[in-house]
């Protein structure tokens, strides 16, 4: 059986209330004509007859019957639906799924959802805190936030929230108990630091430059941690040096409850992006967050 039309469902709803395909066409605004080669085409669609005819009226077979039955109120749903559509007038509806790092929830995205909810109310928006780099086609998600140097190369990729730079901080106590301060990056191999561990498993590695000078470090430690907030707080505490965002650490820093080392080997960094999948149409709700993004 073919898809059903629904102009000929349409149709034939007015004639079974009708009981007239005259009557049904001056209703719908067509012509007789026009009614009875619909009727005719939804019923070879259907493959039995919907309507018995005489000269002087039009009444229902037992499977017009059971289609009238069914088609009159999923037609009336689909009306009210439409209607309700019309009445929001443009506003922007819909869920929007985002798999996002959860130090990216925290330090760029918290303000952009704030507004982008204001404006628009009647968007749900799921935000998935994950750090582990996922399929987000695959995992149904509309789109994503991740470094730039980590997307791949087949997504469209907008700058979320600039240049994010690591800082090594430590507590004015530890720094205290410490015979030699570090003036280079390795002398951190001989200093308790807190590390951290990606969902992955990976340990996270200490990259520093400075002029053509480049190195990456396995630092050691008593502690592991799988979260950059845990790591800071534990160098609030004085358990080690933590490796982490300078804009997590700028207020602890301004109020002398964290010191910075190793400033000259510590460069502005990359960004955050929000990416999203290149092929297909962006839903409604997406192009609303990209355009709150841009701004």
């Amino acid at each position: 059986m073919a898809d059903p039309d629904f102009q000929q469902l349409r149709i034939f709803c007015a004639v079974a209330e009708a009981r007239s395909f005259r009557r049904a066409a001056l209703n719908l605004g067509l012509s007789a004509s026009a009614v009875s080669q619909a009727m005719r085409r939804l019923e070879q669609a259907i493959g039995q007859p919907l309507l018995a005819r005489n000269t002087r009226s039009v009444a229902l077979t037992a499977a017009g019957q059971q289609l009238l039955t069914q088609a009159a109120p999923a037609l009336q749903s689909l009306s009210q639906t439409y209607a309700s559509l019309g009445a929001l007038g443009g506003a922007i509806t819909g869920t929007l799924r985002l798999s996002v790092p959860r130090s990216a929830a925290r330090l760029v995205l918290a303000p952009i959802v704030a507004r982008f909810l204001a404006a628009h109310p009647a968007v749900e928006l799921e935000l998935h805190t994950q750090d582990v780099l996922v399929d987000i086609v695959a995992e149904g998600f509309d789109a994503g936030v991740r470094f730039a140097e980590r997307l791949p190369l087949d997504m469209v990729a907008i700058p979320l929230g600039g240049a994010q730079r690591f800082v090594v901080v430590a507590a004015p106590a530890l720094l205290a108990r410490l015979a030699v301060l570090p003036v280079h990056p390795r002398d951190l191999l001989q200093a308790p630091c807190v590390r951290q561990r990606f969902a992955s498993g990976a340990i996270f590695r200490w990259e520093f430059e400075r002029g053509d000078q480049q190195l990456t470090l396995d630092v050691s430690g008593p502690l592991l941690v799988d979260d950059q907030v845990v790591a800071l707080a534990a160098a609030l505490e004085g358990a080690g040096f933590a490796y982490v965002y300078e804009c997590a650490a700028r207020e602890h820093l301004a109020a002398g409850r964290l010191i910075q080392v190793l400033g000259d080997w510590c460069p502005a960094g990359t960004g955050f992006s929000l990416y999203y999948p290149g092929r297909g149409q962006a839903s409604p709700a997406l192009r609303a967050f990209i355009g709150m993004v841009k701004a």
